[in-house]
């Protein structure tokens, strides 16, 4: 005799598998992925159908879009054409305004900032001198010695008057508990958790982050890059594990570009409008750098970043020189990285010897092999930990900001990139690269690991969208 269970089980697998294979169809573009969860979803009763909607369904688009406000007009479309370029990256620059939505701003001042140690001062001193606002987002923000002066900076700023708004991952700035936070709210200072809930059915958020690090003063000076808040980044402290990294400092037009981003992800986080003089102000050009920023993330701005990337590495003549910490994208950047190496392009590519992610490690052994067979340089060099993300093409264009050479990046995490079209600029950070090239990685290398090597590298490949 069959039971009741033995008849209401099959049939609700069923109905959730349906329902996955469905649903996949309707709104999954990658095959590779596609055929995963439904498989997954046919082959694991229940389980998979709910493993699905945990981590497959991107709720987060749906809720961005609901929240989305008009972006602010920095400059005439008419303008931005008359201002574009000649050259052989002009076809880069028609295609970065299309892809961000954004028009490239001339007049801008650029300061390139080394680690904490160089940047953390000049930050702290403008949050001390704030009249107006202050914006702050960071994925990671410590209450420790790095953090701890960010923190009663801010306290004071709104304890003098100025509107100040600090948004903190909700993984990256501790995800059970997060000392940062709970001291600004109890001092009355306005703070969020981007995508963060306790309650376990919004626990999918747990793998979509923001990554971005800005930090905007009166609506007129912003510093952004991939530094986040903490003391490992004080490497004159000599801590256990020193990370460096790269800041920027921006004046001028394009900084109206970088406060809207962090305009919206406070309207994403809290329903709150940001807007007016105070934040908005009037900006006059402060320099002779032209930018603009490109964000992406799971929602609108999906894979934004990436299509810039791909079309630099299209429009390239000469070089490209990157430099990122993790390295694992999919296909199609292996294949333009590769394209350009055999077009005579030389493509160099710097990563650390090992990451503070060893699985990450792991698995970009695997992804990097076909660009080296294409003539693709490698160079990788020891400790300390370089956190820098940096990328420049042909000595004329760089792009620098937060997202890192992965699926993570292109794919899951909110991140803010800024295009730079300045050649001193430009300069600076590709020999910024160049300082780190040393030890080549050769494709013999890599082919004469051991077998064991060899399956370790490639199950880690395997993780690619969760490292």
């Amino acid at each position: 005799m069959y039971g009741r269970s033995d008849i209401v089980v099959p049939l609700i697998h069923l109905a959730l598998a349906a329902g996955v294979t469905v649903h996949v169809l309707l709104t999954k573009r990658e095959a590779g992925s596609s055929v995963a969860w439904i498989g997954l979803s046919w082959l694991a009763p229940i389980l998979g159908s709910v493993l699905y909607l945990l981590l497959g369904v991107n709720r987060v688009r749906r809720r961005a879009q609901s929240l989305r406000r008009p972006r602010p007009a920095t400059r005439s479309q008419k303008l931005a054409r008359e201002a574009a370029r000649s050259d052989h990256l002009a076809a880069l620059d028609h295609a970065g305004q299309r892809i961000s939505g954004r028009p490239a701003e001339d007049g801008n001042s650029i300061a390139i900032l080394h680690n904490g140690d160089a940047a953390y001062p000049q930050m702290l001193a403008a949050i001390e001198s704030a009249q107006q606002t202050v914006a702050l987002s960071s994925y990671i923000f410590r209450a420790d010695a790095a953090g701890n002066p960010f923190i009663d900076a801010l306290i004071r700023a709104k304890q003098r008057g100025v509107e100040v708004r600090v948004l903190i991952d909700g993984y990256g700035g501790g995800y059970f508990t997060s000392s940062t936070y709970h001291r600004l709210h109890r001092a009355g200072v306005p703070a969020a958790r981007f995508l963060h809930s306790p309650l376990p059915w919004r626990m999918p958020f747990l793998n979509l982050r923001s990554h971005k690090k800005i930090l905007g003063i009166d609506g007129r000076t912003v510093f952004t890059g991939g530094l986040n808040i903490g003391a490992e980044n004080l490497t004159r402290t000599h801590p256990r594990h020193p990370v460096f990294d790269t800041h920027f400092k921006f004046e001028g037009p394009v900084v109206a570009q970088l406060i809207e981003v962090f305009a919206a992800d406070w309207q994403f986080a809290t329903q709150e409008r940001l807007g007016g003089d105070a934040w908005f102000p009037a900006l006059t050009p402060a320099g002779d750098s032209t930018a603009r920023v490109v964000t992406s993330g799971p929602d609108h701005d999906l894979e934004k970043i990436e299509f810039v990337i791909l079309q630099a590495l299209s429009c390239a003549r000469r070089s490209v020189k990157i430099m990122t910490p993790y390295f694992l994208p999919d296909e199609r950047v292996i294949t333009a990285l590769s394209l350009a190496a055999y077009r005579g392009v030389e493509v160099h590519l710097v990563l650390p010897e090992h990451s503070n992610h060893p699985t990450v490690d792991w698995g970009s052994r695997v992804q990097m092999g076909p660009f080296l067979k294409a003539g693709g340089r490698v160079w990788t060099y020891p400790a300390p930990f370089n956190h820098s993300k940096l990328m420049t093409v042909d000595d004329l264009w760089a792009l620098v900001g937060s997202a890192n050479w992965d699926v993570r990046s292109f794919r899951l995490n909110f991140e803010l990139d800024i295009e730079v079209y300045h050649s001193g600029v430009v300069r600076q950070v590709d020999e910024l690269i160049t300082a780190h090239q040393g030890t080549r990685l050769s494709a013999s290398t890599l082919e004469g690991r051991s077998l064991p090597l060899r399956l370790r590298d490639g199950a880690a490949r395997l993780l690619v969208p969760y490292l």
